[in-house]
């Protein structure tokens, strides 16, 4: 079959950003099936344009299109809607030319492009499978970001038709399947997010790959992932010049986002000379990254809804065989207690994450048998490949029974 996927914020396996998507459209290639995805040529980590708008293709039946996108993304709130309203219009527009499509897969966030599945999908006759990877408009309203009464009603009654008119919804957390279904998703399935193991090498940890990072000789705390409003890490500032006085311990913030100049300008304010920021890497150099590390920290602002998500980091930490420290309360906490794979501590809360910082330092040996554990625990339950599989025959029986 042929699988159309509209997705702006797309990532390869070559390019920072969540690659779940070109993972899960390897293995459906290796079952035969056809992919082309239309993608943004501005990288929804960076805000940068790291793609130009002509076709490219894999040579492995997976096809990329770059549509236009404004590329103000990280500008203001403003900016970044016509972002996605410009993303909107092309990607439909790219996707009208693509032929003998047999099934439209639509993610969410950005919502605006799940309509433009949609319309395809029914222009098409084909299948609406709408995938959802946060809680949008509830997780926008829940930081602030969406204030305006009008808006706000929009952006609801848009998550309401999308979830109503879906042939098939997917959510990656267990957090998100009571919110869809209250919103009229009739279909939900749970295809949650994980990790490839095989991807990962424990035993490849050492000065080799510390030298290679530019890591220093000292236990490493690293943060790997998105510097946004939503991935409090002033906390982890805080922690770290908590932490200054202990010489052995030392903090990387891998990553960017909107926030990360402020971070930047915060951190030389508190002159933490036990703190780094280094720039976004693909994810196949996230291998050596983490392997380079001691602990890893899995952060979100204190706010209820999100106790709702799976975060893609975590299950990385786990399936390198890193101990987790978790600022995070909801579902994820349950993966991390469930597995021993690392310390739960309150989110918000400077001085507990430095004393599980400090704990870890000063148990070297605990903190490896939690990430003996937690990648022994990924591999059981949330290993990539067998989620392939699970969103490959869901994705047939929906095309096989839309043919009857």
């Amino acid at each position: 079959m042929h699988i159309l996927l509209i997705h702006q914020a797309f990532a390869a396996l070559d390019e920072p950003g969540g690659t779940r998507h070109h993972e899960i459209a390897q293995y459906l290639t290796k079952r035969g099936h056809k992919m082309t995805i239309i993608a943004s040529p501005v990288s929804y980590l960076t805000g940068k344009s790291e793609h130009d708008s002509n076709r490219e293709s894999e040579g492995t039946g997976i096809t990329i299109l770059r549509a236009y996108t404004y590329p103000a993304l990280h500008r203001s709130f403003v900016h970044r809607i016509f972002s996605f309203m410009s993303f909107m219009i092309s990607s439909f527009v790219a996707g009208l030319k693509v032929r003998e499509v047999d099934l439209v897969w639509g993610t969410s966030p950005p919502i605006f492009q799940s309509l433009t599945a949609w319309a395809l999908a029914r222009i098409k006759g084909a299948p609406f499978l709408l995938e959802v990877r946060d809680l949008w408009p509830a997780f926008a309203i829940a930081v602030g970001v969406l204030r305006q009464p009008i808006l706000i009603a929009a952006s609801e009654w848009l998550e309401k038709f999308l979830y109503r008119h879906a042939d098939q919804v997917v959510v990656n957390s267990p957090g998100f399947i009571d919110h869809t279904r209250k919103r009229g998703a009739r279909l939900v399935e749970l295809v949650p997010n994980g990790a490839d193991t095989s991807m990962f090498n424990p035993q490849s940890m050492g000065k080799a790959a510390s030298q290679r990072m530019g890591y220093p000789d000292k236990y490493i705390v690293l943060y790997a992932g998105a510097h946004g409003m939503s991935n409090d890490l002033e906390v982890v500032l805080e922690a770290a010049g908590l932490l200054k006085i202990r010489a052995d311990i030392f903090f990387v913030l891998l990553g960017d986002g909107k926030e990360k100049p402020a971070l930047q300008t915060r951190a030389e304010e508190m002159a933490l000379t036990n703190l780094k920021f280094l720039p976004p890497i693909p994810k196949n150099e996230m291998p050596a990254a983490l392997a380079a590390a001691d602990a890893c920290i899995a952060i979100l602002k204190p706010i209820p809804l999100y106790g709702t998500v799976y975060p893609n980091k975590v299950f990385d930490y786990m399936a390198a065989g890193k101990p987790v420290v978790l600022a995070m309360t909801g579902v994820i906490r349950k993966v991390i207690e469930s597995a021993g794979a690392g310390l739960v501590i309150p989110p918000g809360n400077p001085a507990a994450l430095a004393d599980g910082i400090a704990f870890l330092a000063d148990n070297l040996n605990e903190g490896i048998e939690m990430g003996t554990r937690g990648r022994n625990y990924v591999k059981k339950h949330f290993d990539r490949p067998d989620q392939a599989e699970k969103f490959g025959l869901l994705i047939e029986d929906l095309v096989d029974l839309n043919k009857v």
